[in-house]
């Protein structure tokens, strides 16, 4: 079996993955297909044996999309020019149908509507009067609608074609609208030509130029979304360097990346990244390793332990035995779970679009059918074409897809106004549907960073001798958890002292005489290697770690001196912001790397009663498939970290907290630009009026085309009452458009209180 990924061009909404497909699965040797709008990636899997990759390219162009390139070196670089020449294109396309969109609609409304003309107060050329001078008139129109539906070609030859096909898409919807109004303004322009000037009431070419350039709007915002869909990716690749220092025959020799090979042995200086996948067999180090683990403090290393390629040796020279290389690193690892996660998310589907399948094809039936009748019964073929255009008039989709972008413009722009950045529509619609929310610890919760939490000094021990001795010996550590009691100290402004005979001790502490007193500062591995006893300080010590906290033991002396604590704080916010959440009927968890006892403490400080812990970087998106699967739950996962970009990408909704890495933010749906932890159920919020506000939009968009299609198709007057003509059926159309305008407006009154 062959698996491969080919970049689509075309596709408009999710019955356009539906239709490919259909076509590609009905290829013989396709085993199965899977087309992701939001991606624009078809993933097919065939036995090669009986189908070829250029029947399946075929199928898709036959179906009337573009098969770009497969998935291979630098198809990311392709596929990011592709879409940004793709936004240009429509930007032109807008900006053409703009320009000659709203003159269309000066010319059309400010002659034939006296209120209009009275509240603009505008001149109008007396040449093309309609009363005087119709066809001048008419002309002018057809001028200016030809290059709006020129740069909108394509929504006719994809539209047409899916309808002929029996696959209906949005585009079919507004093909046959716009080309209905087009049709009979035409006509009535021959009306004109043939001297029956009151056919210049029939004309609704500025309803076919208006329709347009809105779509083409939408699409352009729509596109220029989905254009950084490659970006995280990309990022995750650029973590890695590009070469490695191998030591060969005892010589250094830079060599690329590509050719290291398993058991080279492998030189990475103080400062410098890791390239592959390893085991330490020299030296000792502090490796920055929050890149994968998201965890703050670097990890000692020290011969026998692992490091993992893109993690940064922060203050020792080290030699390591390469043991993973290539696809099989940690990082390549990750970066091939977001590319399955995003390949598996199924594109959310559009109200509109699912509709718009029954849709379409009833009201076309129910046009002929209503026009073929009254042909029969009058034996009048002008007639029978008005209730014809009159039924397709009315049921026009200006308000059908006005629904759902307004509703989302004006949401997301609400949303931007508080500091949260919805990717996409998409992730508006789909945030409001979470019932379970996923935090990453640090850097999310927490501060991200180490901060001394407390002094406990032994009973005759000054506190703030404590502090400036521990500080001045750790001033020459370069240890993380060092240079947050240097921070504290230098905060207190305590004067640091010169220490001799330093010595770090890998793995357990450190050791200095200052002024004549020999300090030793660890871990209570190191007290009990020197056989120090903790004394009274013991139960405090317990007390600390089961708080989450990392006690640093002080001794002066050979006697124990005091207790300095150092942790990952939890934010302010995020207390305040857990407890509205689950006040919002939300599940809460929270995942980290962390064991279980640190874990659980800062569980309880937030008031988070699920936890997940000691989840190693590459399973923290099996963790939100396994939450997923529970119910089922819709899961929103929330992080900073690069090492959380395929958990992000994996969960039903990413939300990245905007001071988290780059890799973060692209790869999730919502970014908080504020960082603050209570934007997150304001976001959820804000999706559920959305998706509220768009359901209002689509009741009232249905609710006139329902309403009004049998009165076009002529059942009052049947019964002796007025016939719809085309301009009612046009009034009513736009009325529909301005209630959901109206009503998407409303979002505007939204505010961040609970």
């Amino acid at each position: 079996m062959t698996k491969q990924t080919i970049a689509i061009g075309g596709m408009t909404c999710a019955a356009c993955a539906k239709r490919i497909e259909r076509a590609v699965g009905k290829v013989g040797g396709v085993l199965s297909v899977s087309v992701n709008f939001a991606t624009e990636k078809a993933t097919v899997s065939y036995d090669p044996r009986q189908a070829k990759l250029s029947s399946i390219r075929g199928a898709i162009e036959n179906a009337g999309y573009q098969a770009l390139e497969t998935e291979k070196n630098g198809a990311a670089d392709k596929d990011k020019l592709r879409k940004e020449r793709e936004i240009r294109v429509l930007k032109m396309k807008f900006t053409v149908a703009a320009l000659f969109g709203l003159p269309l609609l000066y010319i059309a409304m400010v002659p034939m509507d006296p209120i209009v003309q009275w509240l603009w107060w505008l001149p109008f050329p007396s040449i093309l009067r309609p009363m005087n001078y119709p066809l001048n008139y008419a002309l002018a129109e057809i001028a200016l609608v030809l290059p709006i539906l020129a740069v909108g070609y394509r929504f006719y030859t994809v539209g047409f074609k899916a309808f002929f096909q029996g696959s209906p898409n949005m585009d079919s919807l507004i093909a046959i609208g716009t080309s209905a109004a087009v049709a009979y303004s035409l006509y009535s322009t021959w009306q004109i030509a043939q001297g029956d000037f009151a056919a210049v009431d029939r004309m609704y070419f500025e309803s076919a130029g208006v329709i347009i350039a809105l779509i083409l709007l939408g699409k352009t915002l729509e596109s220029i979304s989905k254009g950084k869909t490659s970006e995280a990716i990309k990022k995750l690749m650029g973590l890695a360097p590009k070469t490695a220092v191998v030591i060969k025959d005892g010589r250094e020799t830079e060599i690329p990346i590509d050719d290291v090979e398993i058991g080279d042995v492998i030189l990475v200086r103080p400062g410098g990244k890791i390239p592959v996948d390893g085991v330490v067999t020299d030296g000792h180090s502090a490796v920055d390793e929050s890149m994968l683990t998201g965890e703050s403090i670097p990890l000692d290393k020290k011969a026998g332990d692992k490091v993992y390629a893109a993690t940064i040796n922060k203050n020792g020279v080290i030699r390591f035995e390469a043991a993973k290389v290539g696809s099989d690193t940690a990082l390549a690892q990750i970066i091939k779970l977001v590319e399955d996660a995003q390949g598996s998310k199924a594109p959310i589907a559009q109200t509109a679009d699912i509709v718009s399948g029954v849709f379409v094809p009833v009201v076309c039936v129910l046009a002929v059918a209503a026009a073929a009748a009254w042909y029969f019964y009058l034996r009048d073929a002008a007639f029978s074409l008005t209730i014809f255009i009159s039924v397709l008039i009315i049921a026009c989709p200006c308000a059908l897809g006005l629904a759902t972008p307004t509703a989302i413009m004006v949401g997301t722009g609400k949303g931007a106004e508080y500091g949260i950045l919805f990717k996409s529509g998409e992730a508006l619609e789909a945030a409001h549907r979470a019932d379970t929310i996923v935090f990453d610890k640090t850097g999310t919760l927490t501060e991200g960073k180490p901060e001394v939490t407390d002094i406990v000094p032994a009973e005759g021990v000054d506190r703030a001798r404590l502090l400036r001795l521990a500080a001045s010996a750790e001033k020459g550590s370069e240890h993380p958890l060092g240079e947050a009691v240097v921070r504290r100290a230098e905060e207190e402004k305590l004067a640091l002292l010169d220490v001799k005979d330093f010595q770090a001790l890998t793995g357990l502490g450190i050791e200095g005489t200052i002024e004549g007193t020999r300090l030793c500062a660890g871990n209570r591995k190191l007290m009990t290697e020197k056989g120090f006893s903790l004394g009274s300080l013991e139960a405090e010590s317990d007390r600390l770690a089961e708080e989450g906290k990392t006690p640093m033991y002080i001794v002066l002396d050979g006697a124990l001196a005091g207790i300095i604590a150092v942790a990952d704080v939890v934010k302010k916010s995020s207390a305040e912001a857990i407890g509205i959440l689950r006040g919002m009927g939300l599940t809460v968890a929270m995942i980290t790397g962390d064991n279980v006892r640190t874990a659980n403490a800062i569980a309880r400080q937030v008031g988070i009663d699920r936890v997940l812990a000691e989840v190693l970087p590459q399973d923290k998106s099996d963790e939100v498939k396994k939450l997923q699967a529970e119910g089922p739950r819709k899961v929103i996962m929330v992080g900073d970290g690069i090492n959380d970009a395929p958990a992000l990408v994996q969960a039903d909704i990413g939300i990245a907290i905007g001071s988290g890495t780059d890799v973060a933010m692209e790869s999730a749906d919502i970014v908080l630009m504020r960082s603050d932890l209570m934007d997150v159920p304001t976001a959820i919020r804000l999706s559920r009026s959305t998706i509220r506000n768009i359901k209002q939009n689509l009741f009232w968009a249905f609710a006139y085309n329902t309403a009004g299609i049998p009165v076009a198709a002529g059942l009052l007057y049947l019964f002796g009452g007025p016939l719809l003509n085309p301009i009612l059926a046009a009034a009513a159309m736009s009325l529909s458009s301005v209630s959901v305008l109206s009503n998407a407006l409303r979002l505007k009154r939204f505010n961040q209180g609970p």
